[in-house]
């Protein structure tokens, strides 16, 4: 997996929650072929919830829809789903605090997240 891609299972993770439905799913039924690296996205995933950073950060458009991305995955408790699962994979580093590195603020663009039959008629 490139550092791209990575980028953007971490946002995927971290932001569109049937995704990150997906991924609990796996793991309690057991099917995770890589945990380790299962490890690291969700890590990674946490540190997008973490503090926006004050400089280094890619542009303020993608600034701004991560703050945006950040607001709206507090409705579905998605800081804390993350923690639980990072809990059940074993993670026993200690988990991302205050600001997140610049790098990983990108313009990142996430599937639509609306119900099928919406998605047909617009």
């Amino acid at each position: 997996m490139t550092a791209r891609e990575k980028l953007q299972a971490a946002y995927e993770l971290a932001f569109y929650p049937p995704r990150f439905h997906e991924v609990w799913r796996e793991v309690k039924r057991h099917a995770v072929q890589d945990r380790e690296q299962l490890l690291e996205l969700v890590r990674m995933a946490l540190l997008l919830h973490a503090a926006l950073p004050s400089s280094r950060y890619s542009s303020e458009r993608a600034l701004r829809r991560l703050a945006l991305y950040q607001a709206d995955a507090r409705a579905f408790r998605t800081p804390t789903c993350l923690r639980n699962l990072y809990r059940v994979l074993g993670g026993d580093e200690p988990l991302p605090t205050g600001e997140m590195p610049g790098w990983m603020v990108r313009d990142i663009g996430l599937p639509p997240f609306c119900h099928d039959s919406v998605k047909r008629a617009g």
